[in-house]
């Protein structure tokens, strides 16, 4: 069973939807957290955009990095910019990727266009989620 670190700002969009398609993805292979170098709770537009393709991350808990320093990961997958800069030396042999996706979260416009821009950065990240999984063989 493989231990997956997904880690984000505030772990309240990209860093939860990561989670999601992991969790789904992998299931019964690895255990999936998440968390951010902030807490900022989970996005309510976060959660309905995967429920509209049938992931429910509605039980998500927005978490501190510090919460999980004694796991022992195998992958930790920063998904922005400012986690990696900001990302707490880990002492294991995980290994270490990077992707900086958008943040839905800054998303301007219409409620219309806003739900059209979460559901672009969620395309993206279901991409870097499959890839990940076969690269990895997880």
């Amino acid at each position: 069973m493989k231990n997956i670190l997904v880690l984000c700002t505030g772990n309240s969009c990209r860093s939860q939807i990561a989670h999601g398609f992991l969790a789904s993805m992998t299931a019964g292979k690895a255990i999936v957290y998440s968390a951010g170098v902030e807490i900022h709770g989970v996005n309510l537009k976060t959660i309905g955009t995967m429920k509209e393709i049938d992931i429910d991350i509605s039980d998500h808990t927005s978490n501190n990095i510090t919460e999980y320093l004694g796991i022992d990961f195998d992958y930790v997958i920063t998904v922005c910019d400012n986690a990696k800069e900001r990302c707490p030396y880990f002492p294991t042999k995980a290994v270490k990727l990077h992707y900086n996706f958008p943040d839905p979260a800054k998303s301007t416009g219409t409620e219309e266009e806003i739900n059209e821009q979460f559901r672009a950065v969620r395309s993206l990240i279901k991409d870097y989620c499959e890839q990940f999984v076969n690269d990895y063989g997880i």
